[in-house]
């Protein structure tokens, strides 16, 4: 009978878990940390709690999966677990940076044993020549930066991929929050060798009215193609994207950069209204991009916030899953993304039935297309809409708000909020 229930057991389990998005085999999952490719294997790295399927808000841990081609992936031991003083409360989000001589380096948010002050850890690889980076190690010296004086403790995490000016020196991002406003910030430091890191005067940009800047992401994009660059490009030839989490929304903005200056244009303000650019409509937080320097292009993770109830997180046993990964390009226009489905996913297609003929539906009517056995599909279809041709009433796409193709009332958005970790959630 035991042997029964065991089976029975690891079968609902398979059944409640998808197919084809990233996730851990089981418990916690919430944001995509430090992806990257080094030495023939992507690497992802994610929050993690390893002993229940919710939030912890005093163990998360840096769960860490590798793959060769970003679909099928090989779950390794957790890459950093709390245990220094600097971060004996948790090891929260982070980024990996590949330096000149090609070693990455990760700097993450640890949560000290000072009332769980937020501060930032480096974490080097104990063996450079492991493909698959399996130990890591933080040294002595850490934290190398701590919140400035106009911080609250818990609002200065998510540091971002480092990235070099042309005077050589490292820059990096931290979002904050500024003390007693719902100012948002992402705050600049700057380094000669990664060790030790100076607060630029002013934040590289910030908006009135957002709360707190989460998991901020910055980066260039080429305006002549789709081809992706190194995060330390900065020409002509480029724009830079500032992405920030704030709100239950990933929101960007693009504009010129210049590391001589540290100035940062934007075309536009984050305004926490649906005027702000998103890069998704639906449950999409946290995202992390990063260079894939093997077919020259970026590619962004989302982590995707599920609407079950806690009730069903535990019965199910784990909760979290991240997007399809997404390759993201300028749009011609110049005035913002594109993004979609890396080419590998399409080794997930199998059999394909085809229907090539055009019918006619009439409202409420249904059409059964035969021979598809599988128990998910991926499907496309074209529809055509005559009525819709030459009719002056429509607006032209780029002049109709996003928000309005989206319909989120059946969500719980009261939900989504307490599963996200905020400022004042510690």
């Amino acid at each position: 009978m035991a042997d029964v229930m065991e089976q029975n057991l690891l079968q609902t389990a398979v059944l409640n878990r998808t197919s084809f998005h990233f996730q851990p085999q089981r418990n916690w999952l919430n944001d995509p940390n430090a992806p990257m490719y080094y030495k023939g294997f992507y690497h992802l790295f994610y929050q993690n709690n390893p002993l229940a399927p919710e939030f912890s808000r005093t163990r998360i841990i840096w769960g860490h999966s590798v793959s060769q081609d970003m679909v099928n992936w090989i779950q390794l031991e957790p890459a950093l677990v709390p245990s220094e003083s600097f971060d004996i409360n948790s090891c929260w989000s982070g980024s990996a940076t590949i330096l000149p001589d090609g070693r990455p380096v990760i700097l993450y948010t640890g949560l000290d044993v000072n009332n769980k002050q937020q501060v930032t850890v480096v974490a080097e690889p104990k063996d450079v020549s492991d493909p698959l980076l399996r130990e890591w190690v933080k040294p002595k010296y850490n934290p190398v930066m701590v919140p400035p004086s106009n911080v609250p403790f818990n609002c200065f995490r998510d540091p971002t991929e480092a990235w070099k000016g042309q005077d050589g020196k490292w820059r990096v991002l931290i979002g904050a929050k500024e003390k007693d406003t719902e100012k948002g910030m992402a705050i600049l430091y700057r380094s000669d060798d990664f060790v030790q890191w100076t607060k630029y005067p002013v934040p590289l940009l910030e908006s009135e009215g957002t709360g707190m800047w989460e998991c901020p992401d910055f980066f260039p994009v080429s305006i002549t193609g789709k081809e992706g660059v190194d995060t330390s490009v900065n020409n002509a030839s480029v724009r830079h994207v500032l992405k920030a989490s704030f709100g239950g929304n990933d929101c960007y903005v693009i504009g010129k950069y210049s590391s001589e200056t540290e100035d940062f244009s934007a075309d536009y303000e984050f305004t926490n209204t649906s005027a702000d650019l998103r890069y998704d409509h639906g449950t999409f937080y946290a995202s992390k991009a990063f260079f894939d320097s093997v077919k020259n292009r970026r590619i962004n993770w989302g982590w995707v916030i599920e609407t079950d109830s806690k009730e069903d997180d535990f019965k199910k046993g784990w909760a979290g899953l991240m997007t399809l990964p997404r390759e993201i390009w300028m749009d011609t226009s110049g005035k913002k993304l594109m993004q979609w489905p890396i080419e590998e996913i399409n080794n997930l297609r199998t059999k394909s039935v085809s229907l090539d003929d055009c019918y006619e539906f009439k409202t409420g009517s249904t059409f059964e297309i035969s021979g598809i056995t599988a128990a998910q599909a991926d499907v496309e279809v074209t529809f055509n809409l005559p009525f819709l041709e030459n009719n002056p009433e429509i607006l032209d796409a780029d002049q109709v708000d996003d928000a309005t193709l989206f319909d989120h009332r059946s969500l719980d958005y009261r939900e989504l909020r307490s599963r996200r970790k905020n400022c004042d959630n510690i």
